[in-house]
């Protein structure tokens, strides 16, 4: 039986098209490059920051340049600019009376400010971010370590996820995915709200394909 719900971030909890979109395009705007493309953007939504650097921005000089220059700024001007998704604290306030949740992110300094200007740093009983682990997505170290938290097997879990990189990395654990509106990944079960899990974690059928 599932006894915990993993959420991803971007894309999930937050629609962060417009915050991400703003953000990265600031930087590239400060050392003269040009807008992210659609492809650009497509791949610093699923990466961690310094992945993301090193694909938009492509020598090693220009790179640390770039990563000093958004330690600096920081990102406190594009949180108002992330969408909380519809249902999310609706869907929070049924499950946590009856299993454990966490969140399993790319994300590395930012996420703990995102939860506290949204209202939401109580409701996660664990947050794990690409800083916290290793290796992040698509490798399985950041589910694995809310397993280990919680003392369960992967199985026990099921994680939301809408990316490629979310997808490998439950395959990777032995963990139950559920796509959130992104019919093109093989997961366990797919929703479009998220007030969709309720049925989904009462029917008891989720598990790993």
């Amino acid at each position: 039986m599932i006894q915990v719900v993993i959420f991803d971030c971007d894309g999930v909890m937050f629609d962060t098209i417009k915050a991400n979109t703003a953000y990265y395009n600031h930087l590239l705007a400060h050392f003269d490059h040009p807008e992210m493309t659609p492809v650009q953007f497509e791949y610093i939504h699923m990466h961690t920051v310094a992945k993301s650097l090193a694909f938009l921005f492509e020598d090693e000089n220009s790179i640390r340049a770039v990563d000093a220059y958004r330690v600096s700024v920081g990102y406190e001007p594009y949180y108002d600019l992330m969408e909380i998704e519809p249902d999310l604290r609706s869907l929070l306030k049924i499950i946590r009376s009856r299993f454990k949740v966490g969140i399993a992110t790319n994300r590395s300094d930012t996420i703990g400010r995102i939860l506290e200007v949204h209202g939401l740093e109580d409701d996660f009983e664990v947050v794990v971010s690409a800083l916290d682990v290793p290796h992040p997505k698509p490798h399985p170290d950041p589910l694995l370590k809310v397993t280990e938290y919680f003392n369960i097997k992967p199985h026990q879990a099921v994680y939301i996820g809408d990316s490629t990189l979310d997808e490998q990395a439950a395959r990777a654990a032995g963990m139950p995915i559920v796509a959130y509106r992104n019919r093109s990944l093989a997961a366990d079960a797919h929703i479009d709200h998220l007030m969709e899990m309720v049925a989904l974690l009462e029917s008891g059928k989720l598990f790993v394909s």
